[in-house]
């Protein structure tokens, strides 16, 4: 069962801090230390003293070794400790007291393995209501009084400063709104609420102040009704049953007939108590906790924190794999996606100057424009005289001009250009920063969240790893949602869920198989804590969806996601592979046992070579899968990093070249001819020479990770391909001749070409972001 940590945890004192042994550990050490001392005691040929140390040492694991069984029953099911009590007994029965310590030794051995793989990596994380405002800011009158939460009613007037979260749900009375509701949706974009519109709890004022009117109180707002959901769901969730427990409930039958069998058939009881002690499913006991303790171990030092044995054992078994868009198959951060200019201007200066005004806005696009200037090296100028209106954008003066960036009225200013500019965007579920100079628009940035490079990798993988259905669940709106699925191979969407919508199903789903949920924000908290397996995408993700958790991911690379997969399948195939063997290995025992070729214990002995063997193949998982992720030389990944960075670099040149094809658009003027040779210009001295790098230096140093030259001949035959359609480009200049005009036969072959390279570029850079730099951390 998920439990979510109270708000504020109450300082112990130092004396409420001491925590006595665990009992398994208590017993370990004093099983041990008879089995130690009895072994001095015979190797000196006292065997009183020995017999009397083993035999102690079997009485002290027989209480807690009985209050384990009892445990078990009450939740319904007969563990293997079982075994062990009733071999304990019979060897204190018959006498043999060294059986007896042996068989202590290892039931404790197995008892605080399994504790340990529990306690594995599990941690305090935040609590779920870290982020709720604790107290609201009411307007009466005049003034603004600053009061708690709890004693908001509805009807109040409230006022919510820039950056605040919005404490209760209500209208906007006085704005508008300005707000990041990706707490709640997921979906990175802000959103403008204007008078009367509604507004719910938990998002963030992106803009200026704001008055609200609350429609509901602090416990029947949206995100009070997060939290209960997660609660609710999370309390659905069954303990986990051990995997040992599992094969038990044949073992432990077959055991005791054959026990039993011997005894009536050979009338000796040490016959039975031999085929108990080599029955005694150490193999069991071992082999679950070990390779469990091993993968946990393994996954840590990937940056995958799970929460103990039972979610890395779930997840092992999981066919059904649910995924939250923005933030977790996404980067969560809108990205420049490309940059147009009006006629007569360049889109390198359109972002510039974007950039240049955004620089001292909190708006989330502007952060983007101004990180996207900066990639690409233009210089900004410092703007004056900046006002900021919230939902609209900036306004100053940038290099003597006045300057504004944010919407604009399509159809208001119903041009051709801005109309063209407004359908890409919503054909690429873009959204637009359009630049006005002068008040005349004369450049538009399109903005998105970019799919992860990683994403498609990790799909690939966790199919690999045995996942069956993959599907995504998003707040987002259906267009984006789709595009996104079939980019990844998913097998199905639903988009413009609620949380509540996210849980349900999640519900249908795990009626079905076992079940895992990923995701990042707020409103995933509730699907988290519903599945079988909850991970959250902890780096940049909120305190409610880690908390809801079993599992979550340090690292911001999704990949790690596969990695979990991968170590949880290998992990609980090795601890079903040892079981197995360990147990036919018992069977043979039990069964010479049972003619009265193995005595009590020498059989414990013999259990003992089992175990170590089951032990030794048991951690194996903390071995490395070599063919999940290529081993890449330093060298190697210094080379991805520098062409990476250069990717971004280059964005321009895709930029340009798309200008060029849009201008011929208008016919085969001097303007359309002088930006086709500024694309052919940076094509050859900037694009061309990239590729050619990466041809001789990169793909050379990747072919012994990938296999050899063959894994990227694809990638070669496009640099190829790319190579060739600027020779074409080339080719129609020399055509064009020098009186600078274009002959309208070349204007097609020449558009076709400009598209044709822009889209094969594109794909390459995103097919080698995608399989070559994903690889590099």
């Amino acid at each position: 069962m998920k439990r979510f940590l109270p708000d504020k945890v109450p300082r112990r004192p130092p004396a409420a801090r001491f925590r006595p042994p665990r009992p398994e550990a208590a017993v370990l050490a004093i099983t041990s230390a008879a089995l130690a001392a009895g072994g001095v005691f015979w190797l000196t040929g006292a065997t009183g003293p020995a017999d009397l140390c083993w035999g102690l040492g079997t009485v002290a694991a027989v209480g807690p070794a009985v209050a384990w069984v009892l445990a078990a029953l009450r939740r319904g099911h007969a563990g293997v400790d079982l075994i062990a009590v009733l071999a304990l007994a019979g060897t204190l029965a018959v006498g043999e007291y060294l059986a007896g310590a042996l068989i202590a030794l290892m039931l404790a051995t197995g008892r605080t393995l399994e504790s340990a793989a529990q306690r594995r990596a599990s941690h305090d994380l935040r609590a779920l209501l870290e982020r709720v405002p604790r107290t609201a800011r009411r307007r009466v009158g005049p003034e603004v009084v600053a009061v708690p939460l709890a004693e908001v009613a509805v009807g109040d007037l409230l006022v919510v400063g820039p950056g605040e979260v919005v404490p209760v749900d209500g209208l906007v009375v006085a704005g508008p709104a300005v707000l990041d509701e990706s707490p709640l949706t997921g979906e990175s974009r802000t959103v403008e609420r204007g008078p009367d519109q509604p507004v719910r709890s938990g998002v963030v004022n992106a803009g200026g102040a704001f008055e609200l009117r609350a429609s509901a109180t602090e416990q029947d707002s949206t995100y009070a009704g997060i939290v209960r959901l997660a609660r609710q769901a999370g309390a659905e969730s069954a303990p986990v049953v051990r995997l040992a427990d599992r094969y038990a409930a044949w073992f432990l039958p077959l055991a005791v007939a054959a026990a039993g069998l011997a005894w009536l058939i050979s009338g000796s009881a040490v016959r039975a108590v031999a085929v108990l002690v080599v029955a005694t499913p150490c193999p069991l006991l071992l082999a679950a906790p070990v390779a469990v303790v091993s993968g946990l171990s393994r996954a840590s030092r990937l940056g995958v924190v799970i929460r103990d044995g039972g979610a890395l054992e779930n997840l092992g078994r999981a066919r059904t794999l649910l995924l939250d868009k923005t933030g977790t198959v996404t980067s969560g951060h809108p990205q420049v996606l490309d940059v147009t200019a009006a006629q007569g201007w360049d889109p390198a200066e359109v972002l510039r100057l974007a950039a240049s005004l955004d620089q001292y806005s909190p708006h989330v696009l502007a952060r983007a424009l101004v990180r996207a200037a900066r990639k690409r090296g233009l210089r900004l100028t410092v703007p004056v005289d900046v006002s900021e209106t919230p939902g609209t954008g900036p306004s100053g003066v940038v290099s003597g001009r006045r300057t504004a960036v944010g919407r604009l009225d399509v159809r208001v200013d119903a041009s051709a250009w801005t109309r063209s500019v407004d359908n890409r965007a919503l054909l690429d579920g873009a959204a637009v920063a359009w630049l006005t100079v002068d008040d005349r628009p004369v450049g538009a940035v399109l903005l998105r969240d970019p799919l992860r490079h990683d994403a498609p990798r990790t799909v690939r993988r966790l199919r690999a790893a045995g996942i069956r259905r993959l599907v995504m669940l998003t707040g987002d709106r259906p267009e984006p949602a789709r595009e996104t699925a079939v980019v990844l191979g998913l097998d199905d969407v639903r988009a413009e869920l609620t949380p509540a919508d996210k849980v349900a199903a999640v519900r249908a789903e795990r009626d079905h198989t076992v079940t895992v949920m990923v995701g990042d924000g707020v409103n995933d908290a509730p699907a988290l804590a519903a599945a079988d397996i909850g991970v959250a995408m902890g780096a940049h993700g909120s305190t409610a969806s880690s908390e809801a958790a079993d599992i979550v991911l340090t690292t911001d690379r999704v990949d790690r996601l596969a990695d979990a997969v991968s170590i949880a399948v290998r992990a609980r195939r090795l601890a079903v592979q040892s079981a197995l063997g360990g147990m036919l290995l018992s069977l043979a025992a039990m069964t010479a046992a049972a003619f009265g070729l193995l005595p009590p214990a020498v059989g414990a002995l013999l259990q003992e070579g089992i175990d170590v063997a089951v032990i030794l193949n048991a951690l194996r998982a903390l071995r490395i899968d070599r063919s999940a992720r290529p081993t890449l030389e330093p060298a190697t990944e210094a080379l991805i990093h520098h062409f990476a960075a250069e990717h971004d670099d280059l964005q321009d040149v895709l930029g340009a070249v798309r200008d060029a094809a849009d201008r011929l658009s208008d016919g085969p003027g001097p303007e359309a001819l002088s930006s086709v040779r500024t694309a052919h210009r940076l094509l050859t001295e900037r694009l061309l020479p990239h590729e050619y790098a990466e041809e001789h230096q990169l793909y050379p140093a990747l072919a012994p990770a990938l296999g050899g030259p063959e894994a990227t001949a694809t990638m070669s035959r496009a640099h190829a391909e790319i190579e060739r359609l600027a020779q074409r480009v080339a080719t129609h200049l020399t055509l064009a001749g020098a009186d600078g005009h274009l002959a309208p036969q070349q204007l097609d072959d020449l558009r076709a070409c400009l598209y044709g390279l822009h889209t094969v570029l594109r794909l390459h850079f995103t097919q080698e972001e995608e399989s070559y730099f994903s690889l590099a951390p």
